[in-house]
């Protein structure tokens, strides 16, 4: 069944999926505290910012009392590959490259990412070299 997720996130959609991601599952109530402590935001901003994540498909709610829990509907990964892939497909030609650069350069990264990105890298190179060789 394909999801009803639209990948069109705005920044603030982003901070306050950050925030659910981070609590699994949370009342309204706990989203609204930290994300009034970490951006300044009131209650009502937080609740738009729910309900367009809810309408959008990103989260889900289950009412519990007079409020509601929300859960991710999807993975952090899940959602950033989507983006990534609609960044890279909307990159100019030649661009990718300085483009995934700069990913590598601003990202944290530890050396197990390191050493995966490298594997990966090295598998990429040897598939360019079998590619090559078809076309000789």
């Amino acid at each position: 069944m394909k999801s009803k997720r639209q990948n069109n996130l705005s920044a603030a959609e982003w901070k306050v999926m950050r925030v659910v991601w981070d609590l699994k599952k949370a009342m309204a109530r706990e989203v609204y505290t930290v994300a009034g402590e970490e951006h300044g935001w009131t209650p009502a901003t937080v609740k738009t910012l729910l309900k367009r994540l809810v309408d959008k498909g990103y989260l889900n709610t289950t009412k519990v009392g007079n409020g509601f829990v929300y859960r991710p509907a999807h993975s952090a990964i899940s959602i950033l590959r989507d983006a990534a892939d609609t960044l890279l497909g909307n990159a100019a030609r030649g661009t990718t490259g300085p483009l995934l650069a700069h990913m590598l350069e601003s990202s944290p990264l530890d050396e197990a990412d390191l050493d995966s990105l490298q594997q990966l890298i090295d598998e990429k190179k040897k598939s360019l070299g079998s590619d090559d060789s078809k076309h000789k």
